[in-house]
């Protein structure tokens, strides 16, 4: 039976303060809010272990002194994350048939019981311990049990994500269906085969009578698993957990991340949840961040659009734009061209939303809008560090554009991105968002249009040989000479999971701002003019570089014919 008394009374008993400390630090709680323990801690009226003993009169729940290590179950503690157990300040100890004994620093924070217990799919027995002697208590026992984890992640590589569905299709009773094991175990695998398998991100979409696991490998999305719907509440809080997000709330949209090591390769993952009809829909965007990071040359650039990049990249001031849609390689693009310039002589700043890979040697900065740390305010103090070089994630509105612009006026060199079909439409994207003509004209030195095709598997492709309509899908200028007799095909073995594709390549339309071009830009006219200008020059268009990718065999015509749109010219 607990005692009825409030905290503040019992402590004035067990350590017999001043009684005014009271009356202070009620008025602080008020002030401020806090709990009244921490508050006396916090003006050094008691300490932490006068706080936990009172605690445990008024709860009637026992104190822990000190956490045994020895004593500890290492199953539960490699149950939960230790990011969790570590910002929560709570620690599985023991288990037994009906309950799981959990150390926790603050008992009254109920969510983060409710939490564990779902976890661990036990009812929950709480003794009370310092936050200090829990997190020295996880910091060895997570350091002892990492050898083990890795030998268990070892083990995934021949789970079968199919037998593990079916252990959680066939309970032994409904009632027993709380057991987390299968859940954390299917959890572990699904990222095990996503890394494997080189996959760039998870969905897991709760449909009316099952859910759908896909995952998204060379940009296409498969669907690799379906789970009956009664495990939806217990996989999502298992990722919710691992991504410290919160399992109760289930009506608004949650972002988080995840940090794990898979086969010794650290994978960032940035996890999105958001309510449906049909319940929460999780998606993980994986980062290799052990990934080599691409050069230049490696990223499929015919001769001449190469050339000119290199030229582009160590000039001493201006705006190079790269454009396309979300997950066309602009990033990569951008990374490279740095990465090749980044030298201890130039002074290079990023501001990314968000920094997806980190550049050693570069000042990198991420956008928080939640503290008004916006592209346009990031770029103001940019100015103020003697930058050389300056890489904007995004152009995204009239503020941040004009900034750009005044940055490569006055000698720096600038590299963007914005969102546009083509390298034309950059332009004409400017000054829809207000940019004067004059401005982009002055400011701008190089457009690059991108996309990602994928390359034909090279085990298993075969020749074909196109016709004339298959040819003139693609848009080909010219008399055909130069269009070869055989292409390759996708076939599909398992090498390339039955896709007939392996790896991605870039397609690429580069538009030099010349003084022709310039003077269109000045004039205002639209995209389409702009381009047959470019072309005359002898510009490539997406199609015509990915139909040189395919004359070459490292692509197929629907490839091009799906990731492209008819020129118009």
């Amino acid at each position: 039976m607990g005692d009825t008394r409030k905290l503040g009374q019992i402590l004035l008993e067990m350590v017999g303060f001043d009684e005014e400390k009271i009356e202070e630090a009620l008025a602080v709680q008020k002030e401020r809010g806090g709990r009244i323990g921490e508050i006396l801690t916090a003006i050094k009226v008691v300490s932490a272990e006068d706080v936990i003993h009172a605690l445990s009169a008024q709860l009637d729940i026992p104190v822990m002194d000190e956490i045994d290590v020895n004593n500890v179950d290492a199953e539960l503690v490699r149950r939960v994350p230790i990011n969790f157990a570590k910002q929560q300040q709570v620690l599985p100890l023991s288990e037994t048939d009906d309950e799981v004994v959990v150390a926790v620093a603050d008992p009254l924070n109920t969510f983060v019981l409710d939490d564990v217990r779902i976890l661990l799919g036990r009812t929950i027995r709480p003794v009370l311990a310092e936050g200090q002697a829990i997190l020295d208590g996880i910091n060895r026992l997570y350091d002892r049990a990492s050898g083990e984890a890795e030998a268990l992640v070892d083990d995934l590589e021949e789970t079968d994500l199919d037998s593990l569905a079916q252990e959680l299709e066939e309970p032994e009773d409904l009632l027993d269906s709380s057991d987390e094991a299968p859940i954390i175990r299917l959890v572990n695998s699904l990222l095990f085969q996503a890394v494997k398998e080189r996959c760039s991100d998870i969905h897991i979409e709760p449909m009316e009578r099952d859910i759908s696991v896909r995952f998204r490998r060379d940009g296409i999305l498969y669907e690799i698993l379906r789970t009956p719907k009664r495990f939806q509440a217990s996989i999502t809080s298992r990722v919710k957990i691992m991504g410290g997000l919160n399992i109760a709330e289930k009506r608004l949209p949650q972002d988080g991340r995840i940090r794990i090591k898979i086969a010794g390769r650290d994978i960032d993952i940035r996890l999105s949840t958001i309510p449906t009809v049909q319940g929460e829909r999780v998606v993980m965007r994986l980062l290799d961040k052990s990934a080599v990071l691409l050069d230049l040359n490696e990223l499929g650039m015919n001769e001449g659009s190469l050339r000119s990049m290199n030229q582009l990249i160590h000039m001493s001031h201006g705006i190079v734009l790269v454009t396309g849609p979300t997950g066309s390689g602009k990033t990569t693009t951008l990374y490279a061209a740095l990465t090749k310039i980044n030298t201890p002589e130039i002074n290079i700043l990023t501001v990314e939303d968000p920094v997806e890979y980190q550049l050693p040697g570069i000042a990198q900065i991420h956008v928080n809008e939640k503290i008004d740390l916006t592209f346009s305010n990031v770029l103001r103090s940019f100015l103020r560090q003697d930058p050389d070089v300056i890489m904007v994630g995004e152009i995204r509105d009239l503020p941040t554009a004009e900034i750009a612009i005044q940055a490569s006026l006055t000698g720096h060199l600038v590299f963007s991105t914005v969102h546009t079909n083509d390298a034309s439409g950059a332009v004409t994207r400017l000054v829809d968002m207000g940019v004067e003509p004059f401005l982009a004209a002055s400011s701008l030195v190089a457009i690059l249009a991108q996309r990602l095709v994928r390359t034909v598997c090279p085990h298993c492709h075969e020749k074909m040989h196109p016709s004339a309509d298959e040819w003139g899908k693609l848009g080909l200028r010219g008399n055909g000479a130069n269009i070869p007799e055989s292409v390759n095909k996708a076939v599909g073995c398992p090498k390339c999971f039955k896709t007939g594709y392996l790896g991605r390549l870039g397609i690429y339309e580069l538009l030099i701002v010349d003084d022709e071009i310039r003077g269109l830009v000045l004039k205002n006219v639209d995209a389409g003019t702009i381009k047959r200008a470019a072309m005359k020059k002898g510009m490539l268009t997406l199609r015509e570089d990915g139909a040189d990718k395919i004359a070459r065999g490292l692509t197929t015509i629907e490839e091009v014919l799906r990731v492209t749109q008819e020129d118009s010219i």
